[in-house]
């Protein structure tokens, strides 16, 4: 069961305040979110979601911090989780849910007893048929850093895997699972085009693919 209202619905209702969840990693549209949700903060969080209308929740990447705790500082861009299955068990409730709409944090509230933020919607990107050959080119370098970066590297994803047919969510997917860091992720959120997305995916991957390339330095020990 899908819950809560479409994004159209959302803003219409003059909604302008969304929990918040900050966490280590970065969620793009069209990608899924699994959670073990154990702090109160957060429990409160849920439980107030599942009595609203609307059970969705911000998710942005934290600058500097840890996800427990509190007191993070967090980047100002994100992505609203649509919760999509939710399940209790001993010590924790456990969630999936799927990247949404992007928006902009416009002021940080009060964090009692959860993250809260006034945001704005970042508009939706549309597909060209005119950036074919651009999304099978960035496809392409992506899969293939992927393969060296598998060799060198834990939890990256396979360069097998599948992506969506549906040529935008193909292109977030592509972003997110290029072997790249936080900071280049939020920059890849706040692309304004879809020409923007996928030139900076490729340019970025390049960039990562070097470090995959540099030979290791010789070892001098024991020289004269």
């Amino acid at each position: 069961m899908t819950l809560g209202l479409s994004w159209s619905a959302w803003l219409s209702r003059g909604v302008a305040v969304m929990p918040m969840f900050p966490l280590s990693s970065v969620l793009f549209p069209y990608m899924p979110l699994r959670l073990r949700v154990f702090e109160e903060r957060y429990l409160i969080m849920l439980a107030e979601l599942l009595r609203s209308e609307d059970a969705r929740f911000g998710v942005v990447l934290i600058e500097r911090g840890r996800e427990v705790g509190g007191a993070e500082q967090r980047f100002s861009v994100g992505t609203i989780a649509e919760i999509t299955r939710l399940g209790a068990q001993e010590g924790f409730v456990g969630l999936i849910a799927q990247g949404g709409h992007r928006f902009e944090v416009t002021q940080w509230l009060d964090d009692a007893p959860h993250p809260r933020a006034e945001i704005s919607e970042i508009a939706d990107l549309e597909w060209d048929i005119g950036l074919g050959g651009l999304r099978e080119q960035t496809e392409g370098l992506v899969r293939r850093t992927l393969a060296v970066a598998s060799e060198f590297a834990e939890n990256v994803r396979p360069p097998d895997i599948e992506l969506s047919s549906n040529p935008v969510a193909a292109a977030w997917q592509l972003a997110a699972i290029a072997p790249l860091n936080g900071i280049d992720q939020v920059a890849l959120l706040r692309s304004t085009s879809l020409a923007e997305l996928l030139s900076q995916v490729s340019e970025l991957t390049r960039d990562a693919a070097l470090a995959y390339d540099t030979p290791w330095p010789e070892d001098d020990a024991g020289s004269s």
